[in-house]
């Protein structure tokens, strides 16, 4: 999103490959009901992101839904708590709005190139194959698909096989609209589930949980999947696993938490939240001394602001938080692919060390890395050469990002 709007406001004709029916990624596809990244961690909220993220939540807004910073009880950070099926609306309208070609049910399958660009993507769709030609193209992908299908070098997981584990959010209905959530109570359920199933939840301070907005409906993020592999095996035993553990869960909260007495599972997402695949390579590699020291750069076209968040260990998330004035500078070679001097890069797949990927991960922060390598790519198209920061900064600035 953050890279199509960057690039349509740029000027550029743009479209959107999307494999699912729907836009949102995470927050829509696997029940990551919240914006994490929006706001510099703190007492008050401090805003990191505005420009195409602003603009979405302006979107939301119009739909209904606050989109007020809510201060989480358990981790201290800020987020912003999403409704999925008026975000999807929010998303559909923002792209139409901006003149972007979307192309749902379809996925890249292969790309053209010459030894130092691309020339094209070839992908499948309802319809079967077609071939999309740029002048320049950006991965938002998070799995760095478009990159793979290009034959870039890459790194899995941290470099030294560990991938970080996957979490199945739930959506639990049929909640008493007076019930107070009681954290030990919560906390009970899980120790009582843990005697009973195959699979354990680590989480047993409880997680973190919140209300739906304007619903009755209760969110918990606590079923943690470790992930040994990027196999379909894999896959299909954590979201497998993680269903049946959801199930078990709901059952022990109607049998012994006061107010959930007649709850179901509404739903899981489509699929299990995901929160690390592949890394490709990039011309600059964000490390953790960036993230911790709050670096400040010249050629910064983008602000991250969430605290290094690492799940190396399903249930057990390590937090290391920024320094400086709250957040870092993303450099512009962090979004440029190494070897290809038409491909950027967006959100998950941005340069950054196994540390660093912990903060610049977050869907906040990947509407900021995205604005900026979609403007990026627009003036690239518009040039046939890559543009330096500060011609980038300028047109961001423009569009109303924070930098």
């Amino acid at each position: 999103m953050g890279a199509a709007l960057g690039a349509a406001k740029a000027g550029a004709r743009v479209a959107l490959v999307e494999k699912y029916g729907f836009l949102g990624g995470a927050a829509t596809n696997a029940q990551v009901l919240a914006y994490c990244g929006f706001f510099h961690q703190g007492d008050e909220p401090t805003q990191a992101v505005a420009g195409a993220g602003e603009g979405v939540l302006d979107e939301m807004r119009r739909l209904g839904v606050e989109c007020a910073p809510y201060h989480s009880p358990t981790t201290g950070n800020w987020i912003v708590l999403l409704d999925p099926e008026r975000l999807k609306v929010a998303l559909d309208r923002v792209l139409a709005a901006h003149g972007v070609d979307v192309l749902l049910h379809t996925r890249v399958a292969a790309a053209s190139r010459t030894a130092d660009a691309l020339e094209s993507v070839t992908v499948a769709g309802m319809d079967g194959r077609s071939r999309l030609i740029a002048e320049s193209f950006v991965d938002a992908s998070g799995d760095a698909n478009l990159a793979l299908v290009a034959g870039l070098p890459m790194r899995l997981g941290d470099g030294e096989g560990r991938i970080q584990a996957y979490t199945m959010p739930i959506r639990v209905g049929g909640l008493a609209p007076d019930t107070k959530i009681d954290r030990q109570k919560m906390q009970a359920a899980i120790e009582t589930f843990n005697t009973r199933s195959p699979f354990r939840i680590h989480r047993t301070d409880a997680g973190i949980y919140t209300r739906v907005p304007a619903t009755t409906d209760f969110w918990w993020l606590a079923i943690d999947r470790e992930m040994p592999d990027l196999s379909s095996r894999s896959f299909t035993k954590a979201e497998q696993s993680g269903r049946e553990m959801a199930l078990m869960l709901v059952d022990v909260l109607r049998e012994q938490v006061e107010g959930f007495e007649n709850a179901w599972l509404a739903q899981t997402g489509p699929q299990i939240g995901v929160r690390e695949t592949r890394h490709p390579a990039a011309r600059y590699e964000i490390d953790v001394d960036d993230v911790v020291r709050g670096r400040k750069r010249e050629d910064g076209v983008a602000r991250g602001a969430w605290p290094i968040e690492l799940h190396s260990e399903a249930g057990k998330p390590i937090y290391k938080t920024v320094g400086g004035d709250g957040y870092f500078h993303i450099p512009l070679d962090a979004l440029h692919a190494k070897g290809l001097s038409n491909l950027w890069y967006a959100g998950r797949v941005i340069g950054a060390d196994a540390e660093a990927y912990g903060s610049t991960r977050v869907m906040g922060t990947a509407f900021a890395s995205g604005e900026a390598a979609g403007v990026a790519a627009a003036l690239t198209a518009r040039s046939g050469i890559a543009p330096d920061a500060a011609e980038v900064r300028q047109v961001l600035l423009a569009q109303g990002a924070l930098i």
